[in-house]
């Protein structure tokens, strides 16, 4: 069964129509949804996914999990102990569940380093993702880093390899390699 990474920024706590819209497509195709447990974007889609009633849903943590609205199956996930709890730290559940999606779904503010983080994670991965731009309230179909360029140019972003290095993001942007994320 197809898996379904979705997640996104802490500052979209809302879910515009067009994203309830792809929500319950993915519900009408019982895929699997992958959800974090951050307040913000993965919140706000376990608010709609349990208001649906669908069950079709594993949440991911580090650790405790903060926010279980379904009451869903979980999967923590653990860190070095005394790790600092930044974004690297909640990107271990993150990175986890890029691997074990199928796609993505991100909903972006246009800032996150996180959420950018997981569009990246994808594509290293040969992942497609749906890039919700919430400035802009526009999808963009990532299937390659030239995708996601054109993405961050709508945000106003000329250069991806400037602008990931910029947030602390590094990686092989290359059609002919296989794609990593370095840290």
């Amino acid at each position: 069964m197809t898996r379904v990474f979705v997640a996104g920024s802490r500052a979209v706590s809302r879910l515009s129509p067009h994203v309830r819209e792809r929500l319950d497509n993915i519900m009408k195709q019982k895929l699997t949804v992958l959800v974090g447990d951050a307040n913000g974007a993965d919140k706000a889609v376990q608010r709609y996914l349990a208001k649906s009633h669908y069950r079709n849903v594993v949440v991911y943590s580090m650790d405790v999990c903060r926010n279980n609205v379904g009451d869903w199956p979980t999967r923590p996930h653990t860190a070095e102990p005394g790790a600092k709890r930044d974004r690297h730290y909640y990107g271990v559940k993150d990175l986890a569940m890029a691997r074990e999606a199928d796609c993505g779904l991100m909903l972006w503010d246009g800032v996150s380093k996180g959420t950018l983080t997981n569009v990246v994670n994808l594509l290293s991965a040969r992942k497609k993702t749906l890039l919700y731009l919430s400035p802009k309230k526009c999808f963009f179909k990532v299937h390659t880093f030239e995708d996601l360029q054109e993405a961050l140019r709508a945000n106003g972003i000329g250069d991806l390899p400037e602008f990931l290095a910029s947030l602390g993001i590094r990686a092989a942007v290359s059609q002919d390699l296989p794609l990593a994320m370095l840290r």
